[in-house]
């Protein structure tokens, strides 16, 4: 007698999911075999102390070093980038890539000044025309000198930084002639403390404040007023620059359209941020560049170091790897196994490099050549959590590519030969 077509239905349904177990089963069998070859691997490193040592620190040598020489980048873009407000415009000479190259008359500050998007503060434009120089200042770590950027400011170069502040003595009086340091510049070069006189030309020049910004490339600078820098260097009553509050970094392109129509100026307008994203490209692509090039080159080593630790664990098994192959083990957990214990040293060298880096780097200061003023910058090394992955994850790699090869060596060892080591 014919059965129910429910009933049939109902059967279906159950023998339906009977397939699921089986490849389920296949899988956590594969898993089974990976995590118990890895755990006979990890258990025998103890036999392998000096090579497995080898490896790890070859690769938290390579780590450490990548990590700093970024932790340079990172630290330059940050000095230069804290600078960069935007809303805050740097008006140049048109075709100037750099404040240095520009030049304004006096008589073009003040058209710039009248611009009708300018912030007013009680009724006055905020904004400030300033020129630089550059002095010669011998540096504390070589007693060699180099290139200090001086600024000729206007009261107003402190209200369009918003971050600006004098950390110790006082500001400097207007017409005398006195200068402040940015804390950077006190702590790289000779002489740069309150209370002493530093000396350019025939002129000495009393240093009276230290001032911050929010560790912005301004740090790297020397003040002084901008109507006495003009005189000691025969500048006349020319600028090089003018910074413009606006107020928003939405209108800095109606400030463009506004100063671009005037038939008086020629000019260039860049927001602050801009500006300085300008300045700090070619030293990043060449710190990049070096970071990078020093990276491969410690690399190939390090997966060299790797090769062999792996390679020395393959021989020193053989006859264990050979009794699981002939007791039903796959080949693939077998090369799994391998490469799971190379990336698991791999994770451990980049953690311990990454240590070493932090520690090392971070936060301390140095000076570098800014080739867009041609005078030197002070930064502090950064090591951010970005660089710190990046460490990480090329660890892992040099393990990864490491292990690979005596991980197939392992899988293709032939089972007879093995057993007959027994």
């Amino acid at each position: 007698m014919p059965r129910p077509a429910s009933n049939i239905k109902q059967d279906e349904t159950c023998l339906a999911p009977t397939m699921n177990p089986i490849k389920g089963n296949i899988m956590s069998n594969w898993l089974s075999q990976i995590s118990t070859v890895t755990v006979s691997n990890l258990r025998s490193i103890g036999e392998r102390k000096a090579a497995s040592i080898v490896a790890l620190t070859g690769i938290a040598g390579v780590v450490a070093i990548l990590v700093g020489v970024l932790s340079m980048r990172e630290g330059f873009h940050a000095a230069l980038d804290q600078a960069g407000a935007a809303d805050v415009a740097i008006v140049m000479r048109s075709g100037s890539a750099a404040e240095l190259s520009s030049g304004l008359t006096l008589d073009q500050t003040r058209i710039i000044a009248d611009a009708k998007t300018i912030v007013k503060k009680d009724g006055v434009p905020l904004v400030s025309p300033e020129l630089s120089v550059i002095v010669d200042m011998p540096m504390r770590s070589t007693g060699t000198d180099a290139n200090v950027s001086l600024r000729g400011a206007t009261p107003a170069a402190t209200q369009v930084r918003k971050r600006f502040k004098v950390v110790q003595g006082r500001m400097f009086t207007s017409g005398r002639f006195e200068v402040i340091a940015g804390r950077g510049a006190a702590s790289q070069f000779k002489g740069v403390e309150v209370g002493k006189k530093v000396r350019w030309g025939s002129t000495d020049w009393d240093v009276v404040g230290i001032f911050e910004d929010g560790g912005s490339v301004s740090e790297s600078e020397i003040w002084a007023d901008a109507a006495v820098v003009q005189g000691a260097w025969r500048r006349g009553s020319s600028y090089q620059s003018v910074r413009a509050q606006l107020p928003s970094a939405a209108a800095l392109q109606q400030f463009k359209d506004e100063l671009s129509v005037d038939p008086r100026l020629n000019v260039r307008v860049l927001s602050e941020y801009e500006y300085y994203s300008e300045q700090s490209k070619q030293l990043s692509t060449l710190i990049n560049a070096v970071g990078y090039t020093v990276a491969f080159l410690m690399g190939l080593g390090a997966v060299f170091g790797a090769l062999n630790t792996m390679y020395s664990a393959v021989s020193a098994r053989t006859r264990e790897i050979a009794t699981l192959r002939a007791l039903g083990f796959g080949a693939w957990p077998v090369v799994s196994s391998v490469v799971t214990e190379s990336m698991l040293l791999g994770l451990a060298g980049g953690v311990v490099g990454c240590l070493i880096a932090f520690i090392g780097f971070n936060g301390i200061r140095a000076s570098t050549l800014n080739w867009g003023s041609f005078s030197q910058i002070t930064f502090a090394f950064t090591v951010t959590p970005l660089l710190l992955a990046k460490g990480v994850m090329y660890a892992l790699l040099l393990s990864f590519v490491g292990g690979v090869m005596p991980g197939i060596r392992a899988a293709k060892l032939p089972i007879v030969s093995g057993l007959r080591e027994l």
